[in-house]
């Protein structure tokens, strides 16, 4: 895409809690980024940004809805085969809301937290049912669908309909931590200071504000990254980033423990969908084969798979709902 006008930007991103909108979102934005920044990032998007299908101009703003719900906590790599199949599959609302449950987890496949499809398909029966089938335009309205939080609802209001909303996902804090705060990497809890950092820097204009959206977030998954930052690729590096400014100073070490995935019940739970998905119904001798040392552990995912509505109970078993 280079050269070409970015279109509108989806990334890994991810719903999350965050602070309610204040007043503070109405007032016009400062100068907490520069002009000069915004558009030094907008520019370097319109060269650099990914080509992604649901970036297209042509995307439905319900497949710019499923590719964000599809990306909370997913990679692109493994949300584009995925998405592609289900758009194929289900290309509006009301598709989604007419096809087998059965049949969207087995779509979701192992994309993980596979509740996410099940509000999906609410979420296309609400959309039905209450807005025609059209993915209603506002916050608002975005906000009181299933499973749409504030992150979603916003990302869909700038990227789907092309409305100035303040989009913040972690690559976004990372940015304005780094280029405006001059440190390292944000607070592990988003806070109301940095949604007012956010709305601060998000330009007035319409158009401006969705192509900083969308050129901010692609700067922070592929250059601004957490772990190993390609300054020398940066376009704020030279005169737009406090961080490289004060010599990159390095973030205090995370102490935490990390938890491991092997032997948990998120991992169970993985292995006794996967076996659901491919058979259809198992029968419970089997499920409790996968892992014969710990049989309340396998009777504990079964019956959380249930009460999540992702598994139903039969006389010889489980099967998918």
């Amino acid at each position: 895409m280079n050269g070409a006008p970015a279109p509108p930007l989806l990334t890994a991103g991810r719903d999350r809690e965050v602070p309610p909108r204040s007043a503070q979102e109405q007032t016009p934005p400062t100068d907490q980024v520069s002009d000069l920044s915004v558009e030094t990032v907008i520019e370097w998007f319109a060269h650099r940004g990914r080509d992604l299908p649901w970036r297209h101009e042509d995307t439905s703003a319900w497949a710019v809805l499923v590719s964000e719900v599809m990306l909370q906590q997913t990679p692109v790599s493994r949300v584009l085969p995925r998405w592609t199949e289900w758009m194929r599959q289900w290309p509006t609302p009301a598709d989604l809301a007419d096809a087998p449950t059965s049949e969207v987890l087995r779509c979701w496949d192992r994309l993980g937290y596979p509740r996410r499809a099940l509000r999906l398909q609410e979420c296309a029966r609400t959309i039905v049912r209450e807005h025609g089938g059209t993915v209603p335009r506002g916050l608002d309205a975005l906000r009181a669908l299933p499973g749409i939080g504030e992150y979603t609802a916003a990302a869909v209001t700038a990227f789907a309909h092309h409305d100035r909303a303040v989009v913040v996902d972690t690559n976004i804090r990372r940015v304005l931590a780094r280029s405006v705060e001059g440190v390292a990497l944000p607070a592990r809890s988003y806070s109301a200071a940095e949604r007012a950092l956010a709305t601060r820097s998000l330009p007035a204009e319409r158009e401006r504000s969705v192509a900083w959206n969308q050129a901010v977030m692609e700067l922070g998954a592929l250059v601004c990254t957490a772990r190993s930052p390609r300054c020398a690729q940066c376009p704020l590096a030279e005169n737009g980033c406090a961080w490289v400014a004060d010599g990159s100073p390095a973030a205090p070490v995370d102490t935490r423990r990390r938890q491991t995935f092997e032997g948990t019940d998120r991992q169970m739970r993985g292995q006794i969908m996967a076996a659901l998905r491919r058979d259809g119904e198992v029968p419970t001798k089997d499920l409790l084969a996968l892992d014969p040392e710990d049989r309340p552990r396998v009777e504990r995912c079964m019956m959380s798979l249930v009460a999540d509505g992702l598994a139903a109970r039969t006389e010889e078993g489980l099967r998918l709902p």
